[in-house]
């Protein structure tokens, strides 16, 4: 494909019924890629469970994916009138493939055929369900965990990669306008209850705002766009974030394996300072390769407090660690990094979309070092 002629793509999300608040770092990404690449946007209204289970069922004792899809029917939501370069079909985890077969006409109008999951750990490698999932209707698999791709790669046909997390950087961003920093320490999402408690201690005995989440079990969003708007402003107005890998109190879902968390993107493209526990291995290292990128304190223990109490005396290391995680940020962890990544693994080449947003995602990184921070 020509590098000025327009990529057409359709993406497969499952925002039709899945709304819970994780996953609206995925739609975070397919809402860049309908503003940037124009692509259209498929939302099923279900995830087809009956016919999930029958196609499931008649894989396992068929063994043939076409067999399969006679003996599953499932509801006709879209019929392809246009031809795509690409077919992006995105998903939390991978138990819900079959949300391609409301679709007529993809395999004859798309060219390549991609799936990106964000969520599959080693425990699931052993689940006899993974390999009756239709694998084979895509050319290749991109993992949001790094841990499961040899694995995954040995058990399917298609190849496998990794695609690492990322985050609207602009959107995040507190330039160039940089609010206040009004809220001391924000912990979203998992938290470590010693931790927790003594952030919670500090903030009713001291002038000391400390933002949590107060909701138990799964939370769900309304308005997915709202959600990740509010979770920057948040961010925004922070001056410390804890960040700790993801899923870390988890252990029977992930194995022990430690993966690079949506919390660390998000909370260096707003520029706080964040405070925790990064996972083990080189991955980390590689994609936070700038100095005091996280400030070290253990999920086990409550020193985070010792720690702000240090960095407090330090106003000019906040203001350069601030400064970095942003721009950092902004140079390495857009999205559109990751779609230029993939389109690139694939054969492809994006639209020119992603270089306008290239060149806004720089000249905002210009900004941050001639601006004082909120």
């Amino acid at each position: 494909m020509d590098i000025d002629t327009e990529l057409r793509v359709l993406v497969v999300s499952v925002r039709g019924f899945r709304f819970q608040a994780a996953n609206c770092c995925l739609y975070e990404l397919e809402d860049l890629l309908a503003r940037m690449e124009s692509a259209d946007m498929h939302t099923p209204t279900s995830d087809f469970s009956l016919s999930s289970k029958l196609y499931r069922a008649a894989k396992y004792l068929s063994r043939s994916d076409e067999l399969a899809a006679r003996l599953s029917p499932f509801p006709e939501e879209l019929v392809l009138q246009q031809d795509y370069d690409l077919l992006l079909v995105v998903l939390d985890n991978p138990w819900r493939m079959q949300v391609l077969k409301s679709i007529t006409g993809w395999r004859e109008r798309c060219a390549v055929k991609a799936c990106f999951i964000a969520e599959l750990w080693t425990p699931d490698l052993d689940n006899w369900r993974l390999m009756q999932e239709p694998w084979n209707d895509f050319d290749h698999i991109f993992l949001g965990v790094n841990s499961t791709v040899n694995g995954l790669n040995e058990l399917i046909a298609p190849p496998v990669g990794y695609v690492p997390p990322a985050v609207d950087a602009l959107r995040f961003s507190p330039f160039p306008n940089p609010p206040t920093r009004s809220i001391d320490v924000a912990y979203v999402g998992r938290r470590s209850p010693i931790i927790h408690d003594a952030l919670l201690e500090r903030a009713c005995a001291h002038d000391f705002f400390y933002y949590h989440d107060t909701i138990k079990g799964t939370l769900e969003v309304e308005d997915q766009r709202a959600h990740r708007q509010l979770l920057a402003k948040i961010l925004q107005r922070s001056r410390y974030t804890i960040c700790n890998y993801a899923k870390f109190n988890r252990t029977n879902q992930t194995a022990g394996d430690q993966e690079i968390g949506y919390r660390f993107f998000e909370g260096a493209a707003a520029g706080t300072v964040m405070i925790g526990t990064p996972p083990d291995g080189e991955a980390f290292s590689r994609y936070f390769d700038w100095e005091d990128a996280i400030i070290k304190a253990e999920i086990s223990g409550p020193r985070v407090l010792e720690v702000i109490a240090e960095l407090e005396g330090q106003p000019e290391r906040i203001d350069r660690i601030r400064r970095a995680n942003v721009t950092n940020s902004l140079l390495k962890h857009d999205w559109v990094y990751r779609w230029r990544d993939m389109l690139s693994t694939l054969g492809l080449e994006p639209g020119p979309g992603a270089a306008k947003r290239e060149q806004s995602l720089r000249d905002l990184a210009d900004v941050v070092s001639t601006q004082p921070d909120g």
